[in-house]
């Protein structure tokens, strides 16, 4: 079996597990390729990995499996935007906080290796966002499995993003920012705003406006079918663009689009993983401390 690597700077506490990992690939001869990044932290590391075979782009990852994410939340995001339209199947190992997406815990990890060698598992394929410019914002990595957001720079002053549904003048926003965000997205910085929580495989975009000016505007929910445009106005004649992991300050010049991607994200689930446990434990639902 081929498998992919990426990850990021880990914890004295998660070192061991690690360790135990690259040990356990190696006695059952699994191939692996790992991120350049995560080499070069590994070699300044005392965790010992004998893998020379590295990538630094999509184009670069060999024939792998599945592709394993070591860190949080965002390590895993950062793993699908290397996966791309290739669409490998991603899991993710939780040695960063939440670990809302990466849900394998960290001593687990020799149970997910023998259940990934004897394939059970299962595949969860989640809908992703793309984003549609005039220029190259992302280069090239112009999607995401969480949200985008438009959001305010460093003034104090808001933004108005002007919103339209399918062609369709939707509303203006007053506020910090506007979030459009995916099922998978909802329990991030959607529900800290006040966005409403999505089961995975829910066809819909959250739109939550981010401290709006008028309180009356409240999170939209749409059909993900929905092709929605954004103009926007700021006193500094520039604002923030965010997609999942990557952001970047572009000019109110800037038209941007935004549409269901023609490819998924595939995340590999163990057969005990559920997301209403998740939510449970994640989030604290049902935990009261007076009992």
């Amino acid at each position: 079996m081929k498998i992919a690597l990426h990850g990021r700077n880990f914890n004295a506490a998660a070192r061991p597990f690690i360790q135990a990992m690259f040990d356990e690939l190696a006695r059952r001869r699994i191939e692996v390729q790992l991120s350049a990044p995560f080499r070069q932290f590994l070699d300044q590391s005392d965790v010992q990995h004998h893998t020379s075979l590295v990538y630094d782009a999509p184009a670069d990852l060999f024939d792998a499996r599945l592709i394993v994410s070591m860190g949080g939340d965002g390590t895993l995001l950062e793993t699908v935007s290397l996966v791309g339209a290739r669409q490998i199947p991603a899991i993710g190992i939780n040695v960063g906080r939440l670990g809302f997406l990466a849900t394998v815990p960290p001593e687990r990890i020799p149970d997910m290796i023998r259940a990934l060698e004897a394939g059970k598992y299962r595949i969860d394929e989640r809908s992703m966002l793309t984003l549609e410019s005039d220029t190259d914002l992302f280069d090239g990595l112009n999607f995401g499995l969480n949200d985008f957001a438009i959001t305010k720079t460093d003034t104090s002053s808001m933004i108005t993003v002007h919103a339209y549904l399918n062609g369709q003048f939707l509303n203006s926003y007053w506020a910090d920012g506007l979030i459009i965000s995916t099922p998978t997205g909802s329990t991030g910085y959607s529900l800290s705003c006040g966005g409403p929580v999505l089961v995975p495989h829910s066809q819909n975009f959250i739109l939550t406006p981010v401290s709006p000016h008028n309180l009356n505007v409240r999170p939209l929910v749409v059909e993900d079918t929905s092709v929605l445009s954004f103009e926007v106005k700021s006193r500094s004649n520039s604002f923030l663009l965010s997609l999942d992991s990557r952001s970047r300050v572009v000019d109110e010049s800037t038209r941007i689009t935004i549409r269901k991607a023609p490819f998924v994200a595939r995340l590999i689930k163990m057969l005990d993983d559920d997301f209403f446990n998740t939510l449970r434990s994640k989030l604290s639902w049902g935990l009261d401390m007076r009992n």
